[in-house]
């Protein structure tokens, strides 16, 4: 939090703790939702949660109480009044009340359709029928459309008729009879535009769209490649039925980064933050990949103690060493293609020229990181466990071959992943390190017995 903010808090605990509700409602009326949001869930038990919501103005309750987590409007959901469930969710956009339904049990669920109006219950069940992952499922149908044979004074017309309840007013989209995408036109077009010329003559026809099954990572690209407020989405006839606005993308954007971290570090997805989860919960989150590694770790066991008879004690004290750096050398190279394939630079079509330059580039990085082992190694290491030449150039070398390897494999599992239809970030760190490893001992442990035995 920044200090001005904080200061604003201080302000407006004190103005509630002495009643100064007058005072707090005008600090309110200048905050932004989410800051009134944050404040309600740091400083407010269930009681005193339900009394400050109730003195919000009403033209911010709706847009604080969607700014608030799971547990805190599920927990007013249940306070709330027939009368004041209705005020707010008559108040909120559709995809709001949409993803607030979705985390909610079933008889707060039942309390929120009874209180929407028959119209919207409609519109909320055909967007809880869309999968999760799709772009039907992020969509909003408050959105502003018309006729491609209209004027722009009846376009502005329309705008401030009905623009008070719609989501998105400055992208305006252009439909015929059957409702079918034609053009967009945006209020900057009308606002140059002569008020007697036709829509038809100033809209783009050039329209970018999302699918109702898109995935939402795919939408999330097209917002991120086009720098879009909102993209239509249509469905398989081509008929515009909504639209994602910027702030879901972002929304999803966050989710999709917070899961990849999770993946990466063997840890199963979580939609709650951090502190609001239980302790069983993290541990339900973090054993199943914690028993999966100890399982495959069994493989480099088994190769150790296969060779381990073979490798003298030198040898065998830089094992750590060279399965460390392999696997940090792999893990530069995944997590650089994951990246790529996240933001569409990389598809496994590109896996040749991906794989070029891996090549290239673990190539001299091996090298670098050769030499500097193989340095350390005469100037440290031989200081307190006498090593051979011959010892630290096999060292060194395989160190090199290892960079090499590892950073081949960590570019091409992910792409393979994606090709497959898995998530990429989930062989990111469990799968890359176990192979890493079995590889690297296997190289080590061949070459060395090879050359020295």
């Amino acid at each position: 939090m920044t200090e001005e903010i904080e200061v604003i808090y201080e302000k407006l605990l004190y103005f509630y703790e002495q009643r100064k509700f007058a005072d707090l409602r005008m600090l309110l009326l200048d905050m932004e939702p989410a800051d009134i949001a944050q404040f309600m869930e740091d400083n407010f038990d269930e009681k005193d949660l339900l009394v400050f919501f109730r003195l919000l103005p009403k033209e911010l309750a709706s847009d604080v109480f969607v700014e608030t987590d799971t547990d805190t409007q599920e927990t007013l959901i249940k306070a709330f009044t027939d009368k004041e469930l209705k005020a707010v969710i008559d108040d909120m956009f559709l995809d709001d009340t949409v993803d607030i339904i979705e985390e909610m049990p079933a008889n707060v669920i039942k309390r929120i359709l009874q209180s929407a109006t028959p119209s919207d219950r409609k519109q909320i069940n055909e967007l809880l029928s869309y999968p999760d992952d799709s772009a039907g499922s992020l969509m909003t149908t408050e959105f502003i459309s018309f006729p491609a044979s209209i004027t722009v004074e009846k376009a502005f017309e329309k705008i401030r008729k009905t623009g008070l309840n719609k989501e998105i007013i400055y992208t305006c989209y252009v439909t015929d009879s059957r409702k079918k995408l034609i053009g967009v036109v945006t209020v900057k077009d009308m606002l140059l535009a002569d008020k007697e010329d036709i829509i038809e003559n100033i809209m783009s026809t050039a329209v970018i769209t999302a699918e109702t099954l898109e995935d939402k990572e795919e939408v999330v690209q097209k917002f991120s490649k086009y720098d879009f407020i909102a993209l239509p989405v249509v469905d398989k006839e081509g008929c515009l039925v909504g639209i994602v606005t910027v702030d879901d993308a972002v929304d999803v954007m966050e989710e999709e980064a917070t899961e990849d971290i999770q993946k990466m570090a063997a840890i199963l997805p979580t939609e709650k933050p951090y502190l609001k989860q239980s302790i069983f919960s993290i541990w339900v989150a973090r054993v199943p990949w914690l028993i999966l590694l100890l399982i495959t770790s069994t493989f480099t066991s088994m190769i150790l103690s296969h060779f381990e008879s073979q490798l003298t004690p030198v040898l065998y004290a830089f094992v750590p060493m060279l399965m460390g750096t392999a696997g940090n050398a792999g893990g530069q190279s995944s997590v650089t293609v994951i990246r790529a394939i996240a933001v569409g630079d990389v598809e496994f079509k590109d896996i040749f020229k991906v794989i070029l330059k891996e090549l290239g580039a673990s190539a001299l990085l091996g090298l670098t990181v050769g030499v500097v082992c193989f340095a350390k190694i005469m100037l440290l290491d031989n200081l307190y466990n006498p090593i051979t030449l011959n010892e630290a150039g096999i060292i060194s070398f395989v160190c090199f071959i290892s960079v090499v390897m590892a950073k081949l494999v960590g570019c091409i599992l992910p792409l393979f992943a994606k090709a497959v239809k898995l998530d990429p970030a989930v062989v990111a760190s469990p799968l890359m390190t176990t192979i890493v490893d079995a590889l690297s001992l296997i190289i080590y442990c061949t070459i060395s017995i090879a050359i020295l035995v």
